[in-house]
């Protein structure tokens, strides 16, 4: 299916799906689709970023391959790395015929292992239509971030054994970060930039109606001005729209129509996970949410 060719279509199609982006977002968005470009999109945990590709793959009915950063992610989990297992079985069958090993016949494409950034070149090679989402990049080691500048510019890896792989129609790639490091401007010159906030109050009742639709209106405008005061508060970890989806779905479980000091306080671990912050919303008092 082809990605919608207005940002006015583009942010429908996302609406659509669930998902109720802020206009800047799907100007971004628009861009880099119709750019060719990576989207790099930071943000709080909880805010939707990682949820951007999923809908993008959801509106181009094409396939969704995640990378999961993580410390101490190198090519080999990446990129690719070679079947040894089967290079091994290759040389000792050729030995047996009795043929020449040829350095060639075994460190051939045959014998690669495609990890996501491989696996997404090569769908995107063959007019799959696809999305490579590279989750959490801060949680990466900054050596890392020099694999993905050749990716990141020309939509291809080079394997010295075997040459280079190219993408003639380059995947839709979106970059997530939390932003607990810096990524080197290396890699956020090469893509299309945007930083996603917490949702105004009005924006929160509207992703509430999509993601709780059982939801009143009147308790998630609750839900969303409790979250929004939430939010100002000196926590460790503010609560992101992930955890409001929770909590008004929590209170639906409880049967709760509105919102009170005895249901916040007892539904309080649905959106506050560190015992500090329990504390320190008890010190406030629950009641000042309301």
């Amino acid at each position: 299916m082809p990605i919608p060719s207005t940002v006015d279509d583009l942010e429908a199609a996302f609406v659509a799906n669930g998902y109720v982006p802020e206009r800047g977002l799907s100007v971004a968005i628009h861009l880099a689709v119709q750019m060719g470009r990576p989207l790099f999109v930071e943000g709080e945990p909880g805010v939707g970023k990682t949820e951007i590709a999923k809908v993008l793959a959801s509106i181009t009915g094409g396939d969704l391959i995640r990378l999961q950063c993580y410390e101490g992610l190198d090519a080999s989990h990446a990129l690719y790395e070679w079947d040894y297992a089967r290079q091994m079985l290759a040389i000792r069958l050729l030995e047996a015929t009795g043929q020449n090993i040829d350095v060639h016949d075994i460190m051939s494409e045959e014998y690669l292992i495609a990890r996501p950034l491989l696996q997404a070149i090569r769908r995107a090679s063959e007019g799959e239509p696809t999305v490579l989402l590279i989750d959490e990049l801060d949680r990466a080691d900054e050596e890392f971030e020099a694999y993905l500048l050749e990716l990141l510019s020309d939509f291809q890896i080079t394997i010295p054994e075997v040459g280079t792989i190219r993408a003639e129609t380059p995947p839709i790639v979106v970059i997530t970060s939390n932003r607990t490091r810096e990524i080197h401007d290396a890699v956020k010159r090469r893509c299309i930039y945007h930083w996603i906030d917490y949702p105004t109050v009005d924006r929160e009742v509207a992703i509430l109606h999509k993601k709780a639709p059982d939801t009143s209106v009147a308790l998630s405008r609750e839900l969303a001005r409790a979250m929004e005061k939430l939010r100002n508060l000196d926590l460790f970890k503010a609560p992101g729209v992930a955890e409001t989806v929770d909590w008004a779905k929590a209170l639906q479980v409880l049967g709760e129509v509105e919102l009170s000091p005895e249901a916040i306080d007892a539904t309080l671990g649905v959106i506050i996970k560190y015992e500090e912050d329990l504390q320190t919303v008890r010190k406030a008092g629950v009641e000042s949410l309301l």
